[in-house]
């Protein structure tokens, strides 16, 4: 019998199996339309069927095939699925709901159901009767992918979407700007694009003494792939939080407009190296104008209650170092580099606050005071979620030491690129957003957490599969699942589930370790044997359709 991944809070095998033909048909109320779509969409890459859709205003109680209905008993993200052998019910509140019962109706099914082209088969698709009642833990369940030190097509974006709403994760945190690129249009800037979204080279390897591949790499994305980005993840019940670095991480942004930079000495070209960089916006009216217009623009593509401004690794030295920075503090009233940034922060959280959103950034906005209404990352261990949860801020947890997937699985040689610290699923699957010393007002602050994915060392979706599945699937359901958990229980169903992963086309880590061509570095290696190239290319036929 199939199992679920995530586990659902409730569920309960009945007598019988329903089976999906040409023949069966589906209704829908107008609230829940999209998640129908979706699922036709899912069902016909998979089957070849097309499923018609009916739009109905109070269900369809003896409907035999899947309805779809509103039921506002329900919580936004909770749903009911039952499945006996005259049809398929799906109650769902909103949207999202009924597009994570939507998920776990096709995990019901043959894993092949996730192909994205139908299969020459005469096999009958047959799903087990249960009943479901289920609603996740957290309200923020997401991947951060860094598109800045490599860029990633809107097709590779798109994809990674399709991955999370198959694992019931409702955020993508994108990572656009950075010292390495920028990587959105900003019509009124347009030299942040033309000079900040090319770099000569890129560092090879993780060593400071590194050398560079001596190859151009960039690439940006036009406002409109990025609300074609925003409105296909919202069609599967996605967010999407855009992430404008700042007072750091600035060296694309000023090698665009130098007068963005502190002294004289500004930089022609985007960062080529890994690390922390020095680069630093100053602190003049005039930068901040330009970034309150950047993030004008930014808002109205994106329509999230969060902005992140990074905030993170943003190292004071040209503050200190610069006669005009001093004087400017002076001014300020301000003593130290760290109530600096404080303060360049708190003017970007006021102009967020007029346009209607929220300010997100790294814990490391905590040095310095911490800004009204700000909602703290916690990504350097769970201090920043503690402080930031008993200061009465909203908090996202990100652990380094457990969910960072550019990590290495392993301390098998074959790793590519062994960065960081030994990662492994197990280690994913024992994350828990909530640190134990908060008391219970304390911890209604975490509204959950993402895994993130920085891609210095990653450079293509199938590095990123690598990376990322299948310790993504042990996050998923530690970030849905209430109550205990038990990595023993998980271990079996995600064995079972990585069959999913595989009619999906995702060349993620086997459990015995990285494959022959997956052991490069980059992890970009090209098949090394016949055999290999044959299984690569039925993984990549299998996502064309």
């Amino acid at each position: 019998m199939p199992t679920l991944l995530p586990r659902a809070l409730h569920e309960r095998a009945l007598e019988g199996d329903f089976e999906l033909t040409p023949e069966t048909t589906m209704t829908a109320p107008p609230a829940l339309v999209e998640p129908a779509l979706r699922l036709q969409e899912q069902l016909r890459h998979a089957t070849g069927f097309v499923l018609p859709i009916t739009i109905v205003e109070h269900g369809a109680a003896h409907h035999t095939g899947i309805r779809f209905e509103q039921d506002d008993r329900l919580d936004e993200e909770g749903f009911e699925l039952t499945v006996t052998p005259a049809g398929v019910r799906i109650g769902a509140a909103v949207e999202r709901g009924a597009h994570w019962a939507a998920q776990a109706l096709l995990q019901l099914f043959p894993a092949t159901i996730h192909r994205r082209a139908p299969l020459p088969s005469t096999v009958p698709w047959r799903a087990p009767a249960r009943e479901i009642r289920d609603s996740p833990r957290f309200s923020w369940r997401g991947a951060m992918l860094d598109v800045v030190r490599h860029f990633a097509p809107p097709r590779d974006i798109r994809r990674f979407i399709d991955l999370l709403a198959m694992h019931r994760l409702n955020t993508l945190h994108l990572h656009l700007t950075d010292d390495q690129g920028w990587r959105i249009e900003i019509a009124r800037y347009p030299k942040l694009t033309e000079v900040g979204s090319w770099r000569p080279e890129s560092q090879v390897g993780a060593a400071p003494e590194s050398d560079g591949d001596g190859r151009p790499h960039g690439g940006f994305y036009t406002k409109d792939d990025l609300r074609e980005i925003v409105a296909y993840a919202s069609a599967r019940g996605i967010t999407v939080v855009p992430e404008i670095e700042l007072p750091g991480h600035a060296q694309a942004a000023v090698a665009a407009y130098p007068e963005l930079g502190v002294g004289d000495a500004a930089p022609e070209t985007p960062w080529t190296r890994w690390g922390i960089n020095p680069v630093i916006f100053n602190v003049e009216e005039s930068t901040i104008a330009f970034l309150a217009d950047v993030l004008d623009e930014v808002i109205d593509i994106f329509p999230s209650e969060y902005i992140c401004i990074g905030g993170d690794e943003c190292p004071k030295v040209q503050w200190r170092d610069d006669p005009r920075t001093q004087e400017r503090m002076r001014e300020l009233g301000v003593e130290e580099e760290e109530e600096l940034q404080s303060w360049f922060i708190g003017r970007i959280a006021a102009h967020l606050a007029s346009r209607g959103r929220k300010l997100l950034g790294w814990d490391e906005i905590l040095e310095g005071g911490l800004v009204d209404d700000a909602s703290v990352l916690s990504w350097r261990g769970q201090i920043g979620a503690l402080v930031a949860a008993r200061a009465g801020h909203d908090v996202i947890a990100c652990p380094v030491d457990s969910v960072y997937l550019d990590y290495r699985e392993s301390d098998m040689p074959g790793e590519p690129i062994p960065v960081g610290t030994v990662t492994t699923v197990e280690t994913a699957y024992g994350f828990d957003p909530v640190p134990p010393e908060l008391n219970a007002t304390e911890a209604r602050h975490v509204r959950g957490g993402q895994a993130n994915l920085w891609t210095e060392h990653i450079d293509s979706s199938r590095a990123i599969d690598y990376h990322v599945f299948p310790r993504l699937c042990a996050v998923s359901e530690a970030l849905w699942t209430r109550g205990d958990r038990d990595f023993r229980e998980f271990e079996p169903r995600l064995v079972e589930h990585l069959a999913r992963l595989d009619a999906a086309g995702v060349e993620y880590r086997h459990p015995d370790g990285p494959r022959p061509w997956q052991s490069r570095p980059g992890v970009v290696g090209r098949p090394s044997s016949m055999e290999d190239a044959v299984a690569h290319l039925e993984r990549i036929t299998a996502n064309i359709g």
